[in-house]
């Protein structure tokens, strides 16, 4: 009698909230880790199953909000401005040990919610993915096609163990360049990374027509920049430039110094309309002949 191949360890099940651009990307790159249960309130079941399908894999399946509570792991893609309605739904449902991750751009308040709304049996890992759908597409700049490898997470262990291996899977499993950090020093460096990013994107865009052929490699540059966040929905820019309690400030200072340089670059040009008026209307000097008497002069 041959001997029955040895069994596969079974995959962890892991519950996911929201099916945005975002919670397709994370349902892509945790598809081969992990049996995904997938819930959507604003998805209709049709809809999420043929989104399932193209993004999650044969074995994805769509659940009620029971159905994720129940998994080991549970991650919140919902926009920041719906977190709180998240987790006051989801924690009635959550057993002990569940660890609870969230994927926004801003952390302190969110860190907050999770915190205030979540059981204190529950653990907690507040992440910021420093990339999205946009960035993704081309990893860590191999030109290998979508790849996360390589590529930034942010992570605050806000409770419990099971948020530490967790950030040693980002790391080891998905191949994640993962830092360590607290949602006060994410949210103060995001207001000007991701800040300012964007308010700049928000008036290049704007602006547009601009030049696309006769262009230098830093201009291409900057509008590859504007590229990769000219498509995020709203909400982003919205918790990016508002739910974020230092944005404000690097804001202000950003436009007062714009508004010092335009100030700077108009006085130098009304000092220089005397002296180019002056210079335009000077008469020329007279032409002198071969003999050196001015031609044209008095004779």
């Amino acid at each position: 009698m041959s001997a029955l191949p040895p069994l596969s360890p079974p995959r962890p099940s892991v519950g996911l909230v929201g099916f945005g651009a975002f919670g397709r990307l994370i349902a892509r790159h945790l598809a081969p880790h992990a049996a995904l249960t997938v819930h959507d309130p604003y998805l209709p079941a049709d809809s999420l199953a043929a989104q399932l399908a193209a993004h999650a894999g044969p074995d994805a399946i769509g659940g009620g909000l029971r159905s994720v509570a129940a998994c080991p792991v549970v991650i919140l893609a919902t926009p920041v401005a719906r977190l709180a309605e998240a987790v006051g739904a989801l924690a009635p449902h959550l057993r002990p040990g569940t660890l609870v991750v969230d994927v926004g751009s801003v952390k302190m308040g969110p860190a907050a919610i999770l915190r205030a709304g979540l059981p204190a049996d529950v653990a907690i890992l507040a992440t910021h993915p420093l990339f999205g759908p946009q960035s993704a597409k081309d990893g860590a700049g191999d030109g290998a096609g979508e790849d996360i490898r390589g590529l930034k997470i942010a992570v605050c262990p806000l409770r419990g163990r099971p948020a530490l291996r967790a950030a040693a899977f980002l790391r080891r499993g998905l191949g994640l360049d993962v830092i360590l950090t607290t949602p006060e020093a994410h949210d103060r460096a995001m207001a000007s990374v991701q800040g300012l990013t964007h308010l700049i994107a928000k008036v290049l865009v704007a602006m547009e027509p601009l030049p696309t052929r006769m262009t230098t490699r830093s201009f291409d540059l900057l509008m590859q920049a504007v590229g990769m966040v000219r498509h995020d929905a709203p909400d982003v820019f919205h918790a990016i430039e508002r739910a974020n309690p230092h944005a404000a400030g690097v804001r202000r200072r950003f436009f007062a110094l714009a508004g010092q340089l335009e100030a700077e670059l108009s006085a130098e040009a009304v000092r220089a309309e005397p002296n180019r008026l002056a210079s335009s209307t000077r008469l020329p000097a007279p032409r002198r002949t071969v003999s050196g008497r001015a031609r044209g002069g008095p004779r």
